[in-house]
């Protein structure tokens, strides 16, 4: 754990996140050396930054919904390691949320997860993050409905964000195909199974 809180203070410390210490920020991140699941998005929303609580919004339910848990067990550090693509609240765009900084992944990613050998399952979540992670398929229905091509060690998965509902209606096989299989591969990854 020594190790882990170093790289935190290393994160907040990096000149290129003054920017977020001057705003009050904390990296927004989790990270434990017993963490069975890791969960890879874009970048934490402004009331998960504000309230120092990843995925504590709308979207944030609908994900531990999904994955077939309660909120104790998503958010037990030893269950559930998340690392987005970037670590702060990337401020507004005109039709969103702005994109991670792409430097900001590789920087840190490699470090924290070598910290991280139990986790068997990472669940990819959103184009950002699937880009970075998986290549591969042009886009991202195409990665999540080709879900079972990165199993057992990964999962694509579309943004749990309300705002989707557009997204899902046009693709009814998530409900039906994909979400069961997420929650059968979340309950083997948290039981040890590989």
């Amino acid at each position: 754990m020594k190790e882990l809180d170093r790289i935190r203070r290393e994160i907040a410390a990096h000149p290129s996140n003054a920017w977020a210490v001057e705003a009050g920020y904390e990296p927004l991140y989790v990270a434990h050396p017993d963490a069975r699941c890791l969960i890879i998005g874009q970048a934490p929303g402004i009331k998960a930054q504000q309230s120092g609580i990843p995925w504590n919004d709308a979207s944030g339910q609908r994900l531990v919904e999904w994955l077939g848990v309660d909120e104790a067990t998503f958010r037990d550090p030893a269950a559930f390691a998340i690392l987005p693509m970037d670590f702060y609240y990337p401020g507004k765009g005109a039709t969103g949320d702005l994109p991670p900084r792409p430097d900001f992944a590789p920087r840190w990613h490699p470090r924290l997860l070598s910290l991280m050998p139990q986790v068997s399952l990472s669940l990819v979540v959103g184009d950002y993050a699937q880009r970075h992670y998986l290549g591969g398929k042009s886009s991202l229905t195409e990665r999540v409905r080709g879900f079972r091509d990165y199993l057992p060690d990964r999962f694509p998965l579309v943004h749990p964000s309300p705002l989707n509902f557009r997204w899902q209606s046009r693709n009814p096989w998530f409900v039906t195909d994909v979400l069961p299989a997420l929650k059968r591969r979340v309950a083997e990854a948290l039981s040890g199974r590989p």
